[in-house]
């Protein structure tokens, strides 16, 4: 997966989860790494995710899977049932686009969280960033 930073975007936080960028067109992305990572790195990496929207304005986020390991089931209660809700609450997020990942197991970890996610949370799922974008560029904040 390519974790550089694209020209446009600025890095705002980075852990061993991965990278969290701000996209000047109004978007959080996160960029995940490969490695296998704990439930509080990931509730870290989420708080930076969440903090970013708050400073910047911004209400979607993509998410760029690559080749990140699937989330444990605790992690993925605590998206469903603490962070989206705070996020929506919060933030006023209410799109998430999702760049797949390759494992497989990843993608069933993915559909448990879009599946059990608040209604008015709208998820979309990508082959690549660049039809991520074309649909969070589409959608109004």
């Amino acid at each position: 997966m390519n974790m550089l930073p694209r020209a446009q975007e600025t890095l705002y936080f980075q852990n061993a989860a991965g990278k969290v960028f701000h996209h000047p067109s109004g978007f959080v992305r996160l960029a995940w790494g490969a490695e296998r990572i704990t439930f509080e790195v990931v509730k870290a990496f989420y708080e930076q995710v969440l903090a970013l929207l708050l400073n910047s304005g911004a209400r979607k986020i993509l998410s760029d899977h690559g080749q990140r390991a699937p989330l444990s089931g605790a992690t993925q209660a605590w998206l469903t049932e603490n962070w989206i809700p705070r996020a929506m609450a919060q933030a006023r997020t209410r799109h998430c686009a999702i760049v797949e990942g390759a494992d497989p197991l990843h993608r069933l970890s993915t559909q448990s969280v879009v599946s059990a996610s608040p209604s008015g949370f709208v998820f979309q799922r990508f082959s690549n960033v660049e039809a991520a974008e074309a649909w969070l560029a589409g959608v109004s904040a």
